[in-house]
Order: structure tokens, then C-alpha cells, then sequence
């Protein structure tokens, strides 16, 4: 039932977890939930956490799909995990995967590792780069500094004329709508005064 290696602090045990008995006294739509509960209950008392806390206890997010695998109503009734614990923290990983999750594992295993090796190749040309740079980095400074400042000097430029524009187009003439000469010429509508 238990397999026991200590290296540094480090102890790692496998269990099978009897999860029926204590998923059987709650309702249907509790089941997986209580199946959870009861995994990391079981690794409190056998891992030997003083303290009785379940907040120290990390389920693997593989081992979690296979509880939840047929839903809420239906959890496994026994389930084989492997626990590690550090310091005071223990993770479960699950020793048996089906194998649509033992592909999902797989494929993401692959994805990291292409992710690292392009990150390692990003760092590697960065480095390339750098050691080139100094020789063309001082002229291109110089260069980004000039363009930086006629920029500067045209964006101010065009704020003065937009200065200016406005104040133009403040005192000039404003356009009155037909609608509004009309009343000008003819003073108010007399029907609207009541005569």
C-alpha cells in the first residue's frame, strides 16, 4: 500500500484511496466534490500535517479531471495517487491516468518544451545582438536623438499654427442658419404672442 523514499526533506509516498465510503453519506450533487474533500483528508492524516489543514494539501489539475471525469454524481470509487511533500506542502499527482488525460498531459509537456526552446533561442540571438550593438548602437543614438527632436520640433510647430487658427476663427464673422435671419428680419412670430 505505501511506498516510502526520503530524499531531503523531501517524502514521497504512493496510497491507494478508498473514496466510496465517504462519498456514499452525501447527496448525488455533492459527490465529486466530497471525493476531493476526502483525497486531501486521507493525505492530512497520512502525511502526517500537525496542523490538520487542507489548505497545505495541492491537487494535481490532472488528478482533478479524473475525479471529475464522469461528472458530479459519479467520482471514482478508489483512486491511486502519489504524494510528495516539502517542507509543509504536499502535492498529489495521480499514478494511473486514462488515456484521453494521459494525451492532454502529454501534448502540454510538448507545448512547454517548444516554448522554452524558442525562449532559449530569443536569448541567444539577444546576446548575438549585443555584442554587435555597441559599434552601431552609438551612431543609431545619435541618429534616434535628432529624429526624436525634429519630431518634437514639428509637433510643436503644428500646436502654434492650431494656436493660431483658433484664434482666427474665434473673431471671424459667425453663419447664421436661414431660419435664423428670417427671424431677425421679421422680429417674433405674432400668433405666438397671442394677438
Amino acid at each position: 500500500m505505501t511506498e516510502k523514499t526520503k530524499t531531503s526533506d523531501k517524502i514521497e509516498r504512493e496510497y491507494i484511496i478508498p473514496l466510496r465510503h465517504r462519498w456514499k453519506i452525501v447527496p448525488r450533487y455533492k459527490r465529486t466534490n466530497k471525493a476531493v474533500k476526502a483525497v486531501k483528508e486521507f493525505l492530512v492524516r497520512h502525511m502526517k500535517i500537525r496542523d490538520r489543514d487542507l489548505d497545505k494539501i495541492r491537487v494535481d489539475k490532472y488528478l482533478n479531471e479524473i475525479l471529475w471525469q464522469r461528472g458530479i454524481r459519479s467520482p471514482p470509487s478508489k483512486i491511486k495517487v502519489r504524494a510528495v511533500k516539502e517542507g509543509d506542502i504536499v502535492r498529489v499527482y495521480a499514478v494511473d491516468m486514462p488515456k484521453n488525460i494521459k494525451f492532454k498531459k502529454e501534448r502540454k509537456e510538448k507545448v512547454e518544451t517548444k516554448a522554452k526552446k524558442v525562449a532559449e533561442k530569443k536569448k541567444e540571438e539577444k546576446k548575438a545582438e549585443e555584442v554587435e550593438k555597441p559599434i552601431v548602437e552609438e551612431n543609431t543614438e545619435k541618429k534616434e536623438k535628432e529624429e526624436k527632436e525634429d519630431k518634437a520640433a514639428v509637433v510643436e510647430a503644428g500646436k502654434e499654427i492650431e494656436k493660431a487658427d483658433a484664434k482666427q476663427e474665434k473673431h471671424t464673422t459667425k453663419v447664421i442658419s436661414p431660419k435664423q435671419e428670417k427671424n431677425q428680419r421679421t422680429g417674433y412670430n405674432q400668433s405666438s404672442r397671442g394677438h
